[in-house]
């Protein structure tokens, strides 16, 4: 019974971890988005700023997930913000 309790309990703390990795994550992208989205307008050519920031962001992931022992899973999720976040950034600039 002990065991399930501690079982229990770790997963709860889990669950409370994830949550609040998540509501930071959250935080996080939104405060860059706009941060992203600020600087590419004041740009002479946006466009071009916001392509120029998702070509080095994807170039930095490619090199920093190269390293022996990376997770895929990280490098994929990583790649599919970058996505989001143009997505986000050009919705603003199209306007």
């Amino acid at each position: 019974m002990a065991d399930n309790i501690d079982t229990s309990k770790a997963i709860a703390d889990l669950k409370r971890e994830v949550a609040e990795l998540s509501g930071l994550s959250l935080a996080t992208g939104v405060i860059l988005t706009q941060l992203l989205q600020k600087i590419a307008t004041r740009e002479m050519n946006p466009q071009g700023a916001a392509t120029t920031i998702v070509t080095n962001a994807r170039a930095a992931i490619e090199s920093f997930t190269s390293q022996a022992g990376s997770d895929p899973v990280m490098k994929a999720r990583a790649l599919e913000a970058v996505k989001q976040y143009e997505d986000q950034i050009r919705s603003v600039l199209r306007d």
